[in-house]
């Protein structure tokens, strides 16, 4: 069973930044795996923020993310990372990581991933 682990969340004021990390263990052949992050914000619905190609080839962005927010993998390490950078209050949510298996482009639906991590709270302060 493929288990993911979300690391780097935390407080973090307007402005500022913060890096996710995601590791992936019981895993083979991890670059064979999409990887997405997605956050949920209290009272809101889950939503996609980014995904990674299994080479890290091609990245997508929501439109919120974009020019904030750099998606990045070492496949070495089987970890993906997500920079944020001009923190926004609204950016305030827990973000899980998600890998697709045997999915090599970058993937915005839900359905489409396999594994979730139990993810890590952001919050930001304005």
């Amino acid at each position: 069973q493929v288990q993911l682990v979300e690391s780097g969340g935390g407080l973090a004021q307007a402005g500022g930044s913060l890096r996710l990390s995601c590791a992936a263990s019981s895993v083979q052949n991890y670059g064979q795996y999409a990887m997405g992050w997605f956050r949920q914000a209290p009272g809101k619905e889950i939503e996609f923020v980014a995904s990674i190609s299994w080479n890290g080839g091609s990245t997508d962005y929501t439109d919120s993310a974009e020019g904030r927010f750099t998606i990045s993998r070492d496949n070495a390490k089987k970890t993906v990372y997500l920079r944020m950078d001009s923190l926004k209050p609204e950016d305030t949510a827990v973000y899980y990581c998600a890998a697709a298996v045997g999915k090599y482009g970058t993937l915005r639906l839900r359905t489409e991933y396999n594994y979730w991590g139990q993810g890590t709270q952001v919050t930001v302060s304005s």
